[in-house]
């Protein structure tokens, strides 16, 4: 579970925000006081007091509102919201931040798993360094899955990536922990954590070890691409498939050759790893050996072939592409629809799909064209967004999950009436996710 530390600062200034109305003329000054002094439940009990006209001064329900937040109670604190918003009529911005804050922050400390982890998810589309206290408390959650969304949400900024915190996860007892912690800090730049990492190439796990091996040559020490190398080679193909995605994660151009020759491997990772990598490389002599691998046996060797050709922007290779929309795997049909909008192409040439991959009865097919259309590019947005729209509103959480962290990645501010709707669900992970997408597209005020 995350850390005592986590439950103190839910109220910690996030992205310079969360200021208090400390002192503000119309809150009663015992209210205003017992707040300051963190006496929270007294704070609504004497709030409970109040006439109704104090009650409806907005910085009375602004202070309200805060006090629900503090005591873990976002969905009380959003009714309030939304009294005030209908009071005044229109958002106070820093305050809705705060509340789907609070969405996320009280999910860090719920006793199931998946709810944590939808929490963390979430925390990742936060931009600011001021989450890496949550992330630094994640690293001692008792699941291992929510131990990995820490270390990456740690991996995505620099203040992360050289905290101190980070580098006990290399003791971790998961052995996707460690790796994940190596890359990070091979990513920070600091040569200070070379000794760790060269520890870490001694780890009897490959998937540390070829993370040990990349993150040695991002900090400069080359002769550690020898040791990548024949991981490329490795008996064990997962092996395999990871130095390839190790290689192309690094762009070094030395992988082209090993990767070509590895697209008509047997092992069908290993194909798809080779096919990303040579799309990560931007190698666009690879266009049309790829190109063939759309019509491999395996569907997720055709997924891997469909997004290397958006990655390389192969816009020659939209006919292939097209084609494919026909797939027998609704799977391949989605990622043909997410690398044909990823090359820009008008959505009316994927339109027919979307449609009916979000009326499938499947939940997994409505889950797929909700990640489908977060790839969607600017002259297609609108059209997306409105898809999105109704994927969020789907009966089950999983393509509204999917959905609403779609439109956040796609979105701006036309999409925030639709995730406050979403903070509504019934679902603590959809409130969750809502709370992420809703910090990621609403502008800070920095």
């Amino acid at each position: 579970m995350v850390s005592q530390s986590a439950s103190i600062r839910c109220g910690v200034v996030l992205l310079g925000l969360f200021a208090l109305a400390a002192g503000a003329p119309s809150i009663p000054p015992n209210i205003q006081t017992l707040y300051d002094q963190k006496q929270y439940q007294k704070v609504l009990d004497e709030l409970a007091r109040v006439n109704q006209e104090t009650a409806a001064v907005p910085d009375v329900r602004r202070l309200k509102i805060r006090t629900l937040l503090k005591l873990g109670n976002p969905k009380d604190a959003l009714a309030e919201y939304d009294k005030l918003e209908a009071a005044l009529k229109h958002d106070d911005p820093p305050l809705l931040r705060e509340v789907a804050f609070g969405f996320i922050v009280v999910m860090m400390k719920d006793m199931r798993e998946q709810m944590r982890g939808a929490a963390y998810t979430a925390l990742k589309e936060i931009d600011s360094d001021d989450v890496v206290p949550y992330f630094e408390d994640g690293l001692s959650d008792g699941s291992g899955p929510v131990r990995v969304l820490a270390v990456e949400g740690l991996g995505r900024s620099e203040a992360g990536r050289r905290s101190k915190k980070l580098r006990t996860a290399l003791e971790d007892q998961a052995g996707i922990v460690k790796a994940r912690a190596v890359k990070a800090l091979g990513k920070s730049g600091d040569r200070s954590v070379i000794p760790l990492i060269e520890a870490a190439t001694k780890d009897e796990l490959a998937t540390v070890r070829i993370a040990a091996y990349g993150a040695l040559i991002r900090l400069g020490r080359k002769e550690a691409w020898d040791q990548l190398r024949k991981a490329a080679d490795a008996a064990n193909p997962e092996d395999q498939a990871e130095a390839l995605r190790t290689i192309a994660e690094l762009k070094d151009q030395r992988g082209a050759p090993v990767m070509m020759a590895l697209l008509t491997y047997k092992q069908p990772s290993v194909r798809a790893a080779a096919a990303r990598g040579l799309g990560h490389l931007e190698q666009q002599d690879a266009r049309g050996v790829i190109e063939k691998l759309l019509k491999d046996p395996v569907p997720a060797v055709r997924e891997s072939a469909a997004a290397a050709l958006a990655d390389l922007g192969a816009k020659e290779s939209v006919a292939a592409l097209t084609q494919e929309l026909n797939d027998g795997g609704y799977t391949v049909r989605a990622a043909v629809v997410a690398a044909l909008l990823q090359l820009g192409q008008p959505y009316a040439t994927v339109a027919p799909t979307i449609r009916a991959l979000a009326q499938q009865n499947d939940t997994a097919a409505r889950t797929s064209a909700a990640f489908a259309l977060g790839k969607a590019t600017k002259p297609n947005r609108q059209e997306a967004m409105a898809v999105l729209a109704s994927l969020a509103a789907d009966p089950l959480p999983g393509p509204k999950i999917v959905a609403i962290r779609s439109l956040g990645h796609i979105g701006d501010g036309e999409i925030i009436p639709d995730l406050k709707e979403a903070l509504h669900d019934q679902n603590e992970a959809v409130r969750a996710t809502a709370g992420g997408a809703l910090l990621h597209v609403m502008p800070s005020g920095k």
